[in-house]
Formats: C-alpha cells, structure tokens, sequence
C-alpha cells in the first residue's frame, strides 16, 4: 500500500477488470440505482448485467457484505443500510474496512464509490486511510513499480451532476492531508524525531510559501516556555515550539490550531510499562493531524488568519529529566508541581495555548492531542472527546464529525467541579489529578485551558484523540478531515463549506455574502 498513488477522476474510462481490477462500493440501495450503463464499459467482458444483477441481489449486508463478480479481479460491496445518530451517514469505517478486505489486487485498480453528494468528502478521506504510506517491508523495498488506484464516484440522491473539477482538487489535497499526518504518525521515533518533525513542518512551509517561527531548545527556557522544555530536555533532540501562520489580505478572525507533538512518549522517570510504552510513536497524532489540515485548507483557501501551533518534544529519561516534585513556571506564568511526568501532553499544549492566545491574538484556539488512554473508556476506539467552553462549538463538533468521517462526542466541561483535582500545596496547580476515577479526559483538557483562563472570552476546543488516531497497528490520519469540516466555513472551497456544520442550504449568492463574516465569526 505504501506506492500507491490516489487519484480522484470525474470518470475513470473503460477498461477490462482482468487488467484494471474493480470494486464497485456503496449502500445496496444506492447500488440499486447505479444504471447498468455507467459500469458496463468497467466490467464487459467479463460482467454481464444479468451477473451484475445476480449479485446485487445476494448481497445481505449485516452490517457489510460482498460478492466476487469475476474470480479476484471485480467484487461489489454493500455498506451498512442505515446507521445510528453517533455515526456519520457515509459509514466511513466501513469503507475504510471494506477497501483493504475486498479490493483486487493489481497495479493499476479502479474504486467505483456510489454516494450521495454530501458523502463525498467523508468517503473520500475513509478511502485513504486504506492506502498507508509508511513501511519498512524488505519486501516492499524491492518492489518499483508505481501502484495506482483510480477512484470514480457516482452520486445519487438530489444534487447528483457531475463531479466538479474544484471537488476532485479539494479530495486530493484532504486526501494528502491524511496520508501525511498517519505516514508521521505510522514512522518510528529513530526516524521522526523533534529534527525530522521540524523538516516536515519546513517541507509544507516550502510548499505553501510560508517560512515557520522556531524556538528550540535552550531558547524555549529563556522564553518562558517551562512545559515544553521540561518535557524535551533529557532527550538527544531537543523540544521546539513551531509555527506556520497563514494571514491572508481580509481576514475576520484569527484562529490557532495547537498540535501534541510528542514523538515518543516513555513516560519520564514516571515510566510506562513493558506492555504500555509499545505504541508511544503515536504520541504526535496531534501535531501530525494539524499539519496535515493546514496544508490541505491553505492549498484550497482560507479566509482568515490560521496559525499551525506545534509543541514538539520526547518525553524522555536522563540526567537531566523532569523528576516527579519539580516545579516548572510555564508560559502562562503559571507555576505547576509535576507529581506525573507521564502527564505531559498537558504541559506542552498549555505552553501552545498560551503562545496563542498572547502572541498569536487568537480568537479561537483548538488543540488537539493523543491526551489520556482514558479519553477510549470515556467515548470509545472510534469517536474523539471534545471539551471546550462554548457549547455552539460542542455541537459543531459532533456534526462536522459525523459530516467527514473523523467522529466525536463530548466530555463534561465543568471547571468549578473538578479543577480542584490539580490542588496543591507549593504551586498553582500540579499536573496530574488526585482522584484518577474522577473523569480524567476532561480534567486534563481543562488543565490546558487554565492556562488561557476559564474567564477567557474567546472559543477554546480541546480534541483528544488518543483512541482514534490509530486503528490497530496502523495509524489512521484523524483529524485532518475534521478539522477541514469543523472550519469549512472559513474555507473558499465548495465542498468544504459544505461539509462545514454552518454550511449554507440553499442560500443566494447575495445571501451568502451578506452571512458569510457573520458565520464565519462563529466557525
């Protein structure tokens, strides 16, 4: 899967599946309604209708099924019929699912998706996080040949024209997107450490024409920037704060994204077992997310001031690791007892949040992390946990989540209730709760915003992600499609603002105009 190149194509031709094999996919209703006359050029002479029709009509999916047209080289299958509320309406799991089970094997292959227009982007994204980027198969190595996956959709329903020129360029961008962000996540620390993390961060900077703010290493403490350089500084590569900030001419807002880029996690002298440390790799979801989604929503435009916030550290152990008992003043000024140096996603992404909101201006600050293991116990291994202080962006959360695939469902955000947790005695807070079965998820995310202040009056949205970012031993690239959905609005792409849950239904031009900085004020 790792040379597999992903295009999107308003019609992908003819060929005989012998030698450009296919998989046709959707709902069977949908399927139902794909006319013989778009798929014969795909599958005669292999296929003819009344086999086609045949198949159609074996197909019980409960909740998926699939039925071989020609020996391996052409199969159709069938997604969920229906789905419930805390699911997005494109079953994009099973896509994902569906697409490493049952799609033939081949050089060059054809995906026929049969959806609706408002599934597309949804579906897109599930289809490529089937196609990982990241191996190190010796097998894989000797292997030159270019792989291509041609992916053709069909859409149903109302609104069902043709796929648009401007769609296609928006599904490769969000599709690069999370192939990039599950590619750094997938790669081991003796590879994608806090340098080669910086080389990504500067490699779509080049190619955006954007050139990153860094601070690094010893640079970070004589800043004021006690978390993240209390994390990073036993470890051979230093920590770093990187920003990419995208301001362009008319902007209405100014927005911060703030990734965890923690590229192994140990756990400190606090350290992690034998059985829990394996997977730690995955501690930079975040940032990787967040580097995946700024690339894709400047290459289709954005509208207001964005700013790409990266906390890059190993949480490593040394001579000069943080011992549980230090006390760190982070750069929110705050002072913070380290009773857990296991907790220290925590202590980055305060230090982000309070560049943000200090440095940055900015009006609304997302951050996203791999945070607490018990963030899967609280919402599950498919949906993130959001918390945050606004609960107009709580449920556009959860509908952007169900409008692209990348599914949430939020936390109990409480302060007054439970930021006592990080009572102590010498400082203004210490960094790990006392009482553990106390809603851990949330009392972290709510450690991050202490330091913007609960009083803050901008938008404040913490997204855990530790469950999702990977999906057995293969990282998925969460987030990217989320936080294209989530800040559609701001976007000058079609299909991101419609995707987007403030997306206009229907609106006039000249209504659209006349709304727009006012929903863009909220989004």
């Amino acid at each position: 899967m790792a040379n597999v190149q992903l295009e999107f194509q308003a019609s992908a031709g003819e060929a005989d599946p012998q030698s450009r094999p296919l998989l046709v996919l959707g709902q069977l209703h949908n399927l139902h309604r794909l006319p013989w006359a778009q798929l014969r050029g795909k599958l005669q002479p292999r296929v003819s209708e009344e086999i086609w029709q045949a198949a159609l009509s074996t197909l019980n999916p409960n909740p998926t099924d699939n039925c071989p047209l020609y020996l391996n080289y052409a199969t159709v299958a069938a997604l969920p019929s229906r789905v419930s509320r805390h699911n997005s309406p494109s079953a994009a799991h099973f896509i994902t699912r569906l697409v490493r089970n049952c799609l033939p094997g081949g050089i060059n292959r054809c995906i026929v998706m049969v959806c609706e227009r408002s599934e597309v982007f949804a579906s897109a994204c599930a289809l490529a996080r089937a196609f990982p980027l990241f191996t190190h198969r010796s097998s894989a190595a000797r292997r030159t040949e270019k792989k291509t996956v041609i992916v053709e959709f069909f859409l149903v329903g109302q609104n069902n024209g043709p796929i648009e020129v401007a769609t296609l360029n928006c599904l490769a961008s969000a599709t690069e997107g999370v192939r990039l962000a599950a590619r750094i996540v997938d790669t081991p620390c003796n590879e994608m450490n806090t340098n080669s993390f910086l080389e990504e961060i500067k490699k779509v900077g080049k190619d955006l024409g954007i050139v990153p703010t860094i601070i690094r290493d010893e640079e970070l403490n004589e800043k004021g920037f006690g978390g993240i350089y209390g994390v990073g500084k036993a470890a051979v590569h230093p920590p770093a704060l990187a920003v990419l900030s995208h301001t362009p001419d008319g902007a209405t807002q100014t927005i911060a994204w703030v990734g965890k880029g923690i590229v192994y996690d140990t756990g400190g002298l606090s350290i992690k077992g034998k059985t829990t440390m394996p997977g730690m790799k995955r501690d930079c979801g975040g940032a990787a997310a967040v580097l995946g989604a700024f690339k894709a929503t400047v290459k289709q435009g954005f509208k207001d001031n964005l700013h790409a916030v990266f906390c890059l550290a190993e949480n490593s152990v040394g001579p000069n690791a943080t011992r549980p008992d230090d006390i760190h003043v982070l750069y929110s000024g705050k002072t913070v007892e380290i009773n857990n140096t296991d907790a220290e996603g925590r202590l980055v992404l305060a230090d982000g949040v309070a560049y943000a909101c200090k440095d940055l201006g900015a009006d609304i600050i997302l951050d996203m992390a791999t945070l607490t293991g018990a963030q899967g116990i609280a919402t599950g291994k498919y949906h993130a946990a959001v918390l945050t202080n606004n609960e107009d962006w709580e449920k556009a959360c959860v509908i952007a989540g169900r409008n692209c695939g990348d599914l949430v469902h939020p936390l109990v955000y409480c302060p007054e209730l439970h930021f006592s947790e990080f009572t102590s005695a010498v400082a203004d807070m210490k960094n790990s709760v006392a009482d553990r079965d106390n809603t851990p998820s949330s009392c972290a995310g709510l450690f991050i915003a202490s330091h913007i202040g609960f009083d803050w009056s901008g938008v404040w949205v913490h997204i855990d992600i530790a469950a999702p970012v990977h999906a057995g031993e293969r990282a998925t690239g969460y987030g990217v499609a989320l936080l294209l959905s989530l800040f559609g609005r701001a976007s000058e792409d079609p299909l991101l603002n419609m995707v987007s849950p403030l997306g206009c239904n229907g609106d006039s031009p000249d209504e659209e105009m006349e709304r727009d900085s006012k929903r863009r004020r909220l989004v």
